[in-house]
């Protein structure tokens, strides 16, 4: 059975759809053996019932440069996604309203030749960079192994490249595992000038060597995600833990779970962020088609409101649209 027709044994009525949305984290890519994942596919997923009307593409190494300068072949990215983004503005659904891109912040300042490069490609979309800090202690335990080295985020360049984002106005976003979340913590104390974004909660592992200290690293995680709340230059990402490697295991069952199946499973998860961070900080997430590997588009949402459901309106307009279009500038 395939992943659609797997996805499809759940489908259930959307919870509050006229609530408005934007996604503030997908990805696009052409990969092969039909794993493309383009503006059709992204909105067929955003368009199955919520009111999803912008979304904000985030690197993931698709359609780099093949020659020229090694710190210049990102800017590929940028060139492909944008005319995925244009092609978006002539459609009735979804509206890929920004781009976060790729550069080496090991270039310290040498960097802004590159965001210089990415405005120019970008038309207007271009908002930041994610140089994620993900290093697999394991790398054969986990389906996504982050490849950055160790100590990244202690680099005194990579800081430089940090504090030039926000010298300039980018944003920075950046993905790691939950035994990186204190070197995270240092980096925003460092860098206080930088809008950082937290991608997918700091990510809390749960295969391999994880799988057995569950309770012990979820105990670690509520700590410092507040230790990384206190850091006022840091909003947080809410979605991204439905990846394999979070240890739920949803995509080895008969069937994808339901909406309630994945809010009772996640929803301290969220409460604890939010509770930390409070709803102008927040902000909800897709990270498709990563999760779409556990459950589908309309079901994610579902569940999502279903966690949110105990906030006011203005606090839900806040996490679903607010915090992401004041960040991201959309």
């Amino acid at each position: 059975m395939g992943n659609d027709e797997w996805l499809a044994l759940v489908s259930e009525e959307i919870v509050d759809p006229d609530q408005k949305i934007i996604d503030p984290h997908h990805h696009l890519w052409l990969r092969p053996g039909g794993t493309d994942y383009v503006l059709a596919n992204l909105q067929g997923d955003t368009m199955s019932g919520h009111n999803v009307v912008k979304s904000v593409f985030v690197e993931c190494h698709a359609e780099y440069r093949s020659d020229g300068p090694e710190h210049l072949k990102p800017l590929g990215e940028t060139e492909f996604v944008v005319k995925q983004a244009e092609a978006s503005e002539r459609t009735d659904g979804t509206i890929i309203a920004g781009i976060v891109s790729h550069a080496d912040l090991t270039l310290g300042k040498a960097v802004e030749v590159v965001l210089v490069a990415h405005e120019a490609l970008g038309k207007g979309r271009f908002r930041g960079i994610r140089h994620a800090g993900a290093h697999a202690e394991f790398p054969e335990a986990l389906t996504i192994a982050g490849r950055a080295p160790a100590n990244l985020y202690e680099d005194a360049q990579f800081r430089e490249g940090v504090n030039t984002l926000g010298r300039l106005g980018y944003t920075f976003d950046t993905w790691h595992y939950h035994y990186q979340n204190k070197a995270f913590v240092d980096l925003a104390r460092a860098c206080p000038d930088t809008q950082m974004i937290l991608d997918h909660f700091g990510t809390p592992l749960g295969v391999g060597p994880y799988a057995n200290q569950q309770d012990q690293i979820k105990q670690d995680w509520k700590k410092d995600i507040a230790a990384i709340a206190k850091c006022d230059n840091v909003v947080a990402k809410l979605g991204g833990l439905a990846m394999p490697d979070n240890g739920f295991g949803w995509g080895q069952q008969p069937r994808p779970p339901t909406s309630d199946e994945f809010a009772e499973a996640q929803r301290e998860y969220y409460l604890h962020t939010i509770d930390c961070f409070g709803p102008d900080r927040c902000m909800f997430e897709s990270n498709f088609p990563v999760d779409r590997l556990s459950l589908s588009y309309h079901v994610l949402y579902n569940g999502l409101k279903k966690i949110a459901q105990g906030f006011s309106q203005a606090e839900k307009d806040t996490m679903f649209f607010g915090t992401a279009a004041r960040i991201y500038r959309l």
